[in-house]
């Protein structure tokens, strides 16, 4: 298992994650590790075990080993910050990153360096952020664990290729480092090398054999691969080691979701639900559950399931779940107007208590333009679309952040594809490949185009998405069904 972070700003797409060439040639720190700067051997102590924590993908628990931390030494810096990087709960969050600003002044400058990247992330200076993070690279080249850190949070913005050279430089520290093999691993089956990817799983499991977490990641890429038989046997495997390890049971939620058994499904997911550590995961394990009457295509129930989500999601301030569950019900609506009214509400969603850090919301207010502009368009309000698309634009133009640009070429290829202009279309579909929409249309366009060897490509990668999203949900068994476009 892996979780996505925050979003990730580069100064350009090629050169922006090249931490050593791209920092400021600091001083290197006096100490292989960066250091923590408290006066409690016991705050020290519970600090170190949430980092453990967070790399064995005990994501709840290291939020209470920090917890544990600041209540033992409240000038802890380091450990308000990580709160703030992994939480789930928005005045948590807000609470926490003001707390670690406040007493950065007080720590050590590499200490500095990683709250300047997490705080300047969420308050929407990314670019500040990665420039941060590059430094404390510097300061620290043979801390795998900073190395660890900064590829996970690319990995969680679709960097697979800057993450994986991350944990190689890890690797290169400590080459039987688990948290780098495992994310290793995600990096090699994002890009579809399946038989390099399960070498370095091998590894990982063999490292850590009473640990879930390998297990878990294993069941994720047999998915991915289209074993989906042998994913169920890992995800079964990481809860015989812990029962409460609750993203394997999600993951045979999401895997008998994607091999057709919608009622195993919705069995697997309750338990999840039931056992969820936090009221965002439960809301976003709903969302799951209530997906399974979409690929049923029973959409009054799945609307009768997205309306509790985010009536309860509002009652209980977690905005950006409401947000995200308004937009997922937009996406498979029939009628364009139905569509655009969820989308609106859940862009009012995102501004209701002001506590969703200022990069979460951009992510999710990119979604939300990029589905509106496509369905204005369909409706045939192109005053509308264009105004969604612009404003995406300007976002790209902006903040260069992955997320948004995808969104933003997501909607312009699809718009293009409207006006039959394929050959500009593909300059911008081909910038936005992880979302099944989008290579349906690549696919359209390569045969319009005469591209035969890339529509191959394209509608192979189509059909071998196994991925528990709503886009996989609405497009890949439908394609699957059909003949190739050939």
């Amino acid at each position: 298992m892996r979780r996505s972070i925050y979003a990730v700003v580069v100064l350009t797409l090629c050169a922006c994650f090249a931490a050593p060439a791209f920092a400021h040639h600091l001083k290197q720190g006096d100490s292989v590790s960066l250091p923590v700067t408290t006066s409690s051997p016991q705050a020290r102590a519970l600090y170190e075990k949430g980092m453990q924590d967070y790399e064995n993908l005990y994501l709840e628990r290291c939020n209470d080993d920090w917890r544990a931390a600041v209540k033992a030494d409240p000038n802890l810096a380091v450990a308000w910050a990580w709160i703030a990087f992994n939480g789930s709960d928005p005045k948590e969050i807000s609470d926490a990153r003001e707390k670690a600003k406040a007493l950065a002044p007080k720590t050590t400058p590499g200490e500095q360096l990683m709250i300047e990247w997490i705080v300047k992330v969420q308050e929407g200076d990314a670019i500040g952020g990665i420039s941060a993070m590059n430094d404390m690279l510097e300061m620290y080249p043979r801390d795998k664990h900073l190395f660890y850190l900064a590829g996970n949070w690319l990995m969680g913005e679709e960097g697979a290729d800057q993450a994986q050279k991350m944990m190689e430089k890890a690797l290169v520290v400590d080459k039987n480092f688990p948290a780098a093999l495992n994310d290793l691993a995600y990096s090699y089956a994002r890009n579809r090398e399946f038989d390099k990817a399960f070498a370095a799983m091998d590894r990982y499991v063999a490292l850590l054999p009473s640990e879930p977490n390998p297990q878990d990641s294993y069941g994720e890429l047999k998915r991915m691969a289209g074993d989906f038989e042998g994913s169920l046997q890992h995800y079964r495997a990481a809860l015989k080691i812990d029962p409460d390890f609750v993203t394997s049971q999600v993951g045979l939620g999401d895997t008998y979701a994607l091999m057709g058994n919608q009622e195993q499904a919705r069995a697997e997911y309750e338990k999840a639900i039931r056992f969820a550590h936090t009221e965002a995961d439960r809301l976003s394990y709903q969302m799951q559950k209530a997906m399974t009457w979409v690929r049923d295509q029973n959409f009054a129930e799945a609307d009768r399931s997205f309306e509790e989500i985010v009536e309860t999601a509002h009652a209980k301030d977690q905005d950006l779940q409401e947000a995200q569950g308004y937009r997922q019900m937009a996406e498979y609506q029939a009628e364009d107007a139905t569509a655009l009214k969820y989308l609106q509400e859940g862009e009012d969603a995102l501004g209701h208590t002001h506590r969703i850090s200022l990069s979460d919301k951009a992510d999710e207010l990119s979604r939300i333009l990029r589905i509106r502009a496509i369905r204005a368009a369909h409706a045939g309000n192109t005053v509308l679309a264009d105004a969604c698309l612009k404003k995406l634009e300007d976002m790209a133009d902006s903040s260069r952040n992955k997320v948004i640009l995808g969104s933003y070429n997501g909607a312009a290829g699809t718009l293009l594809m409207n006006q039959k202009k394929y050959e500009e279309a593909i300059n911008y579909l081909e910038e936005d490949q992880n979302n099944p929409f989008t290579l349906e249309l690549l696919v359209q366009a390569y045969y319009q185009t005469d591209q035969t060897d890339k529509l191959h490509d394209v509608e192979a990668r189509l059909r071998g998405t196994n991925v528990p999203t709503m886009e996989q949900a609405l497009v890949v068994p439908g394609v699957r069904q059909q003949r190739p476009h050939i």
